[in-house]
């Protein structure tokens, strides 16, 4: 079974105080909502202290063109993600030339030739690297992203593949969208950068590590008639969120019947799951999940911290609560990696732990 040997997370420079940003939208917002002071109190109930930033409040009041504010992203990107690989491949012990593959997830920015081709040029990694650019899983992204490792690792035993998570989500803000949508973003979403290295059952490593996370197996999900749930609407501007609010009736809807049914793939019930790697969408979401499959709230207690440290990070959002994992502690045996996305859909990849005890 492929192996997740190392992960690697970025705290950006410009981490910000829930409180200032409830100030923002107030300022922002007041002229659009008679009742701004009853809804601001969804800053103090989304449970999160502060956000994972790119650039300060400031910037956003300075409407920015979508064309500045992409080659901010693509510059960002590239800087943050050169400094989350050469963290993971540390970690790891790994060289940079043994790496096979290169996958890069975003959603909050476009690159042509892409962020990918970029890194590779930036530190003169293999030339001959299989790269796979994915663009546009929003949420979902970092569970996909493991998925997609592991495949491209079963089909070569030998491979040393790096999987970058990028979302810089503060960029997508639009200062004149008024809509509740913005107003619920504007909340809880923040930037995150993140990189996972995954090694095939034959690639060398020198990693000294005594914990072992092995990836078993993974599904994707697509609920039919329920695009309009989460994504984006592209405008002149940039990008328009669409967020809706029945994601929490969807996650108690669907959520528990397809993890029982993957499960039963592997003669397994949740009850054998030891350690849920579930993506914070929101405390709604988190109830939901909790609700959905009947657990302990204190087996979230590490998505809970990152959603209350960073705020919602997009895709990168869960590869921050596995590195929680690894970083602290966890129980041996099965591990469950959750995240929900546009389209609408769901991620799951089932993995083994072992903290070597």
């Amino acid at each position: 079974m492929p192996e997740i040997i190392s992960v690697a997370t970025i705290d950006l420079p410009y981490k910000t105080d829930q409180n200032e940003l409830k100030k923002f939208a107030r300022e922002v917002f007041s002229t659009s909502f008679e009742d701004i002071e009853r809804l601001l109190e969804s800053f103090d109930n989304a449970k999160i202290s502060s956000r994972n930033l790119c650039v300060p409040v400031e910037y956003f009041f300075s409407g920015k063109t979508f064309q500045e504010k992409n080659a901010l992203y693509i510059e960002l990107s590239l800087k943050h993600s050169i400094a989350a690989i050469e963290d993971c491949l540390k970690k790891a012990v790994v060289n940079k030339n043994q790496i096979t593959d290169l996958i890069f997830i975003s959603t909050t920015g476009i690159a042509t030739p892409s962020i990918d081709a970029l890194i590779i040029n930036e530190m003169k990694l293999n030339p001959d690297i299989n790269r796979t650019p994915v663009w546009g899983l929003g949420c979902a992204g970092g569970v996909a992203g493991i998925a997609k490792a592991n495949t491209a690792a079963l089909a070569n035993p030998k491979a040393m593949v790096l999987l970058v998570a990028v979302e810089l989500c503060s960029l997508t803000f639009l200062k004149n969208d008024l809509s509740k949508s913005n107003f619920i973003a504007t909340g809880i979403f923040s930037d995150g950068v993140a990189a996972v290295l995954i090694k095939g059952n034959e690639a060398t490593d020198d990693h000294k590590l005594k914990k072992s996370i092995r990836i078993i197996d993974s599904r994707s999900k697509l609920y039919y008639d329920s695009l309009d749930v989460m994504g984006w609407e592209i405008l002149n501007t940039g990008f328009k969120v669409i967020f809706s609010k029945d994601i929490p009736a969807i996650v108690n809807k669907n959520v528990h019947a397809d993890i029982i049914q993957f499960l039963d793939k592997h003669d397994l019930k949740i009850s054998d799951i030891k350690n849920f790697v579930v993506h914070p969408g929101g405390t709604k979401v988190i109830e939901a999940y909790i609700n959905a499959l009947s657990i302990d709230p204190m087996i979230l207690n590490n998505t809970c911290e990152i959603l209350n440290q960073y705020g919602n990070m997009s895709s990168t959002t869960v590869l921050y609560v596995l590195n929680k994992f690894i970083e602290g502690s966890f129980e041996n045996g099965y591990g469950l990696m959750m995240s929900l996305g546009p389209g609408f859909s769901s991620e799951m990849v089932l993995l083994k732990f072992d903290n070597g005890s």
